[in-house]
């Protein structure tokens, strides 16, 4: 009776183990499985994206609802330390951003404030006393409120440097606990969710040391988006990758931390939780003049930028569509296998850039990294229409969604964008061909 007594207490023991041991199981499983699902796309439009001369641009209400987590407006501005529009037709903008909010129900939309052309001094002004920062930080939130974002981007470009006197790198952490704090409180008498607080960061080492106070901001920002491009262009004076994942063989010294795997480890070394640390995915590539067209290679001789592109219509940068254009042209391309991404050259014209197979490379990589997700600059430069790089449309971002598994059960697909540019007379969609030097 004894013995028995015992193989039924160990039985029971042995059931109840088992019965804890799957439910931690279970729990493990739902926990991955969310942790799976919870990365973020955020996606950037232009609002300057819709009024290129040659080619009709794309407009809010042509974006897919579903394709991103959050859309990112950019740009609003600062005037006399109020937060203000930058366009006549922002409102309507403004309207078709979240009207696209109807058809998911889980998107998220955000005002960005800055760039690098709005340059640093409205920002310094504005956090120079507590009563101007103050004042932006009431206007912001009924501003957002009125026009019916969910949140706030601030891209001060950059605290610290470029004309930014050192003590603003303190002052920028006040600005984001200030506006943390604020957002808040106005939740504790509303009761609405409480706006979003993100920030796009330097992904320059230099920048980094001069400008943030890490382990602060990551305390107070929902997200941190770091700009892990711009590494190398035609201001260098030779060829070099937008956005590398690695360094190339043959960087020392400084040039070593230009890429994504370098910058991305500084910033959570230095304390953000990696969890709120977006990375940077650009939708667009650096073009070069070569010095000498026999020498192709990464660190070849470069005199200026190349032609500027007919939508983009900037020197020495092509958007993935007109990339496209030009990879169809004869160029050739090339897989720069130590560093993940492609480049090609045809004639003098080169250009470091990024495809579909580098994207779906990154966006594993940042998933084994543990990272918070992607963004990408801009959702209006990826090739929209579908008609230049037969991919389909928004071929780079939908890359993204599928590598991250995004998935929303409320969202309704729209329809392909309404905003084409169009052959006069027979309406079909028409590719456009890039000027190249002879």
């Amino acid at each position: 009776m004894l013995y028995k007594t015992n193989q039924d207490c160990l039985g029971s023991v042995l059931k109840a183990t088992m019965s804890k041991l799957i439910l931690i199981i279970g729990l493990n499983l739902l926990l991955n499985a969310h942790l799976g699902s919870a990365y973020q796309l955020m996606c950037y439009f232009n609002n300057w994206a819709q009024y290129q001369s040659d080619v009709e641009g794309i407009k809010p209400r042509d974006i897919d609802p579903c394709l991103c987590t959050h859309l990112i407006y950019s740009f609003a501005g600062i005037w006399k330390n109020n937060i203000t529009m930058t366009k006549k037709k922002a409102l309507d903008d403004y309207k078709d951003l979240n009207d696209l909010k109807k058809r998911n129900h889980q998107l998220k939309t955000l005002l960005s404030i800055g760039c690098w052309n709005f340059g640093t001094a409205p920002f310094i002004t504005m956090v120079s006393t507590p009563e101007e920062l103050q004042s932006f930080i009431t206007s912001v939130i009924k501003f957002l409120r009125k026009y019916g974002f969910d949140g706030l981007n601030l891209s001060w470009q950059y605290p610290g440097c470029h004309g930014s006197p050192p003590r603003d790198k303190h002052l920028f952490t006040v600005l984001i606990q200030e506006i943390r704090k604020a957002f808040e409180e106005e939740v504790s008498k509303n009761k609405k969710p409480r706006l979003l607080v993100t920030a796009a960061v330097a992904g320059v080492f230099s920048t980094i040391e001069s400008g943030y106070e890490v382990p602060q901001l990551s305390r107070s920002l929902d997200y941190i988006q770091v700009m892990t491009y711009d590494f190398h262009g035609s201001w260098e004076g030779y060829t070099g990758e937008n956005s590398p994942l690695y360094k190339s063989p043959t960087e020392t010294g400084m040039k070593a931390f230009n890429n994504i795997k370098y910058i991305m480890d500084n910033w959570k070394n230095k304390g953000a939780a990696p969890e709120k640390l977006i990375v940077g995915f650009p939708a667009y590539g650096h073009t070069f003049i070569l010095s000498d067209s026999s020498k192709t290679g990464i660190g070849a001789p470069s005199n200026r930028g190349g032609h500027p592109g007919p939508y983009t219509k900037k020197t020495g940068l092509w958007a993935y569509s007109e990339i496209c254009t030009f990879l169809k042209s004869g160029a050739t391309q090339v897989w720069n296998a130590a560093q993940q991404v492609p480049y090609a050259y045809h004639g003098n014209e080169w250009v470091g850039y990024d495809n579909i197979k580098s994207f779906h490379i990154k966006a594993q990589w940042l998933k084994n990294r543990r990272f918070g997700g992607a963004m990408i600059w801009a959702i209006d430069m990826d090739d929209f229409t579908g008609s230049f790089c037969g991919q389909g449309i928004f071929p780079l971002t939908s890359t993204l969604k599928k590598t991250l598994k995004l998935h929303s059960e409320s969202c309704k697909v729209t329809s392909i964008p309404s905003s084409q540019r169009r052959n006069s007379s027979s309406g079909a969609l028409e590719p456009v061909l890039l000027l190249r030097d002879k």
